[in-house]
């Protein structure tokens, strides 16, 4: 497997129903860091991914689809760019992390910012995996 694929495959979209069911019943870890809330749990490793990931951006915030996909593009962007690290950590430890990321602001932020964010996420995520 080669973790240093810089793309986000179909593998590391999180879309199994259970698995989502699981993320939000209860038996998972989740903190905020603003604009995004982040809820992530342990799951087995699939075979092509490491970590697998949804993102929500709630329609209460943007009526307009449009917006709403913006914001995921930004998250998705930021998460392609600065997952390596935390994937090397998984990979160390041969597990696997479903993680979902859930928008909180009600304005589109810049792009550099959501990075920024994005990378003090996966930072405090590694720190409790570890």
């Amino acid at each position: 497997m080669n973790i240093l694929n810089n793309g986000l495959c179909k593998d590391e979209r999180l879309n199994s129903k259970s698995t989502i069911e699981e993320l939000f019943s209860g038996n998972s870890k989740s903190f905020s860091i603003y604009p995004l809330r982040v809820v992530f749990m342990p799951v087995e490793k699939k075979k092509n991914a490491l970590a697998s990931i949804l993102i929500s951006v709630p329609k209460k915030r943007f009526k307009r689809a449009v917006k709403r996909n913006k914001v995921k593009r930004q998250v998705r962007e930021g998460y392609r760019k600065n997952k390596h690290e935390l994937l090397n950590v998984l990979n160390e430890k041969e597990n696997g992390l479903a993680i979902a990321f859930i928008y909180l602001s009600n304005e589109i932020l810049p792009t550099n910012l959501i990075e920024e964010t994005i990378k003090k996420i996966l930072e405090k995520i590694k720190e409790k995996i570890q």
